[in-house]
């Protein structure tokens, strides 16, 4: 119980006798002893009530101050705003979070999208009013690239509040079939069909207005870096766009072939060697690396009986080799490790943990002319790291870890929280994200 120390519950106990009755001026009313307990009680009921309820509103103000004060971070001394926005989830939708987490965090790709001018989707006598999405509308009410534009806008604006995509959701589901409902989805085939409807829409333009026109402006993307996939070059092929080069040798006659590919992304996997080791304690003898993968990718290889290659020569399907060279490197290396394969009934993942580098990966070694290269044009620094946590492709979770002005964050949906680079490297990484090392200024080419 809480003492009574008011002049309110000094009043009640000047009325108790000792010796059970309660005295007024002239006469001692024995009957109403109980009930004038009853009130006593009642009276110090209601002071514990207010003390509880004052250090239950008083504990709530230190959690909002915790919490507010786990948005702030001491740089050189100084305090400041945990900047980052996290996404609200909108049901399973943690695939596309954290997709467009690491994409926010690719500086020349974000900066791109917001600093196009905004789409108005809407004239006459609707313009300005907000509007109420239903399945019926046509796809000319939507806009990719604008939606895409107005997310990244809102990630790095400071706001406390998880953003929430909806409306960048809403136009998926219109141009993306594959990813309508809310069950979990595969977060590299979102990533791939995004950019590829990135592409397509810059190619063609809004309302008649070309983004092209912008591309050609950017002195930040000369026509040296631009890979075409699909027709005229975007912003997407400009920073992740590479070539390679594909060798089929027939066995049979020696005859060679050869065909470029342009690619936005590498997929790599897992040497089967190092597929029963699942965490870095558990390893027994060599761990894998990501040096490791892209040696199976690029090593010689031999086609099996159910990929015969069609020689020109022999006129018919013969047994050859096979060679992956990369001609062009990218801007931005994005790195997909096949975590997920098939067998006769079920999509089992690799949870093979596999060794990577946050900075200085060197891809000189599988370029196809490495003596064409700058020194630093081959070497690339981590920037985004997208992991599954689970144990299928149709379940699951996805965060994602990004580098933003030489800090690590670690996405989770609607929650944002400063890391470090150990916990980062722990990670059983499902894409990576690896930026191309700025030369230094006055390097000249070896």
């Amino acid at each position: 119980m809480v003492p009574v120390s008011s002049s309110a519950g000094e009043g009640f106990l000047e009325g108790i006798n000792l010796s059970g009755g309660y005295r007024c001026d002239d006469f001692v009313v024995n009957d109403t002893k109980l009930g004038l307990v009853q009130k006593v009680r009642e009276h110090l009921q209601n002071l514990e009530n207010s003390a509880f309820t004052s250090d239950r509103h008083r504990k709530r103000k230190l959690l909002e101050n915790s919490s507010l004060n786990s948005k702030l971070l001491k740089v050189n001394g100084s305090t400041t705003a945990l900047c980052a926005t996290g996404l609200r989830n909108l049901g399973n939708t943690c695939f596309m979070n954290a997709i467009l987490q690491s994409l926010s965090n690719i500086q020349q790709f974000c900066c791109y999208f917001k600093e196009l001018p905004a789409v108005e989707l809407r004239n006459g006598k609707t313009a300005g009013r907000r509007t109420y999405h239903t399945r019926s509308q046509g796809d000319n009410n939507v806009s990719l690239v604008e939606e895409f534009r107005k997310t990244l806008c809102a990630l790095w604006q400071g706001s406390q509040t998880a953003f929430s995509p909806e409306s960048l959701f809403y136009v998926v589901w219109k141009i993306m079939p594959n990813f309508r409902g809310y069950q979990q989805q595969d977060a590299h085939e979102f990533m791939r069909y995004l950019l590829d409807h990135l592409h397509l829409e810059l190619q063609g333009g809004f309302n008649g207005v070309s983004r092209s026109v912008i591309l050609q402006e950017n002195s930040n993307l000369s026509a040296s870096n631009k890979c075409c996939i699909n027709g005229a070059s975007t912003v997407v092929t400009a920073i992740f766009g590479g070539i390679l080069q594909n060798e089929v040798n027939c066995l049979i006659c020696g005859t060679e072939s050869r065909k470029f590919d342009p690619f936005l992304d590498l997929s790599l996997d897992i040497p089967s060697q190092f597929r029963n080791k699942r965490t870095k304690s558990q390893e027994s003898g060599p761990m894998c690396t990501l040096r490791d993968c892209l040696r199976s990718f690029t090593d010689l290889e031999e086609l099996d009986e159910t990929e015969l290659y069609m020689c020109h020569k022999c006129k018919k399907k013969q047994k050859s080799t096979k060679k992956f060279w990369i001609q062009k490197l990218p801007k931005v290396l994005c790195l997909h490790l096949k975590r997920f394969h098939w067998t006769a009934y079920l999509r089992n993942k690799v949870d093979t943990y596999v060794e990577f580098p946050l900075r200085g990966l060197d891809m000189k070694c599988y370029l196809l002319e490495p003596e064409n290269s700058g020194p630093e044009s081959c070497l690339y620094d981590l920037v985004a790291v997208v992991v599954h946590h689970g144990s299928g492709v149709g379940s699951g979770h996805y965060t994602a870890y990004a580098a933003h002005e030489g800090r690590w964050f670690h996405f989770n949906d609607s929650t944002v929280t400063l890391t470090d680079e150990e916990t980062v490297g722990k990670a059983k990484a499902y894409i990576l994200f690896y930026v191309e090392r700025q030369a230094k200024p006055g390097a000249e080419k070896l």
